[in-house]
C-alpha cells in the first residue's frame, strides 16, 4: 500500500512543480477512484486572482464533474501539503473517502485550526513523501525571499 501511495503522491508532486513554475505556491493534488486518476490540479490563486483556487478545491470540482455527482466517498485525494480549513471543509461536504497528505502545514493546516472538520468517515494518512513535499514549498519561499 505504501508504494501505491508514493506513486500517486509523486503525481501530485508533478502538479506542485507546475504550480511553482507558474509562480504559484507549489501545492498539487490528485484524486484517484478505482485505481484511476480522475482529477489533477495545482494551486491557481495568482493565475485566477481567486483566493479559493487551491489545488484541493480545483481537484474536487474536477472529480465531482467527472463522476457526475457531488460525493467522493469512493475516492482518495492525494495532496502535497496539508489542506487549509477551507479545503478540508469542502472535502467534508464531498464526503471524501480517503485523504493522503504529504507534508504538514503548521501555519495554516486544518489540524491546527479545525482538527475535526473532515467528514467522520474520511480516513487520513499523513507523511507520504513528506521530505519531498516539504522541500518544494521551502525552496519556493526561499527563492521568493532572495528575489525580494
Amino acid at each position: 500500500m505504501e508504494a501505491k501511495h508514493e506513486y500517486y503522491m509523486r503525481k501530485a508532486l508533478q502538479e506542485a512543480q507546475i504550480a511553482a513554475e507558474e509562480g504559484e505556491i507549489p501545492v498539487g493534488a490528485i484524486v484517484v477512484c478505482n485505481d484511476k486518476i480522475i482529477a489533477r490540479a495545482h494551486n491557481e490563486t495568482e493565475k485566477l486572482n481567486d483566493v479559493t483556487a487551491h489545488a484541493e478545491m480545483i481537484a474536487t470540482t474536477m472529480a465531482t464533474s467527472f463522476l457526475g455527482g457531488k460525493y467522493l466517498n469512493e475516492c482518495t485525494l492525494y495532496v502535497t501539503l496539508e489542506p487549509c480549513t477551507m479545503c478540508a471543509g469542502a472535502l467534508a461536504w464531498a464526503q471524501l473517502g480517503n485523504l493522503v497528505i504529504g507534508a504538514p502545514d503548521p501555519h495554516r493546516g486544518y489540524t491546527r485550526l479545525s482538527p475535526c472538520v473532515l467528514h467522520p468517515r474520511t480516513q487520513v494518512i499523513t507523511g507520504i513523501l513528506a521530505p519531498e513535499c516539504s522541500r518544494i514549498v521551502k525552496e519556493f519561499f526561499a527563492q521568493k525571499r532572495t528575489k525580494a
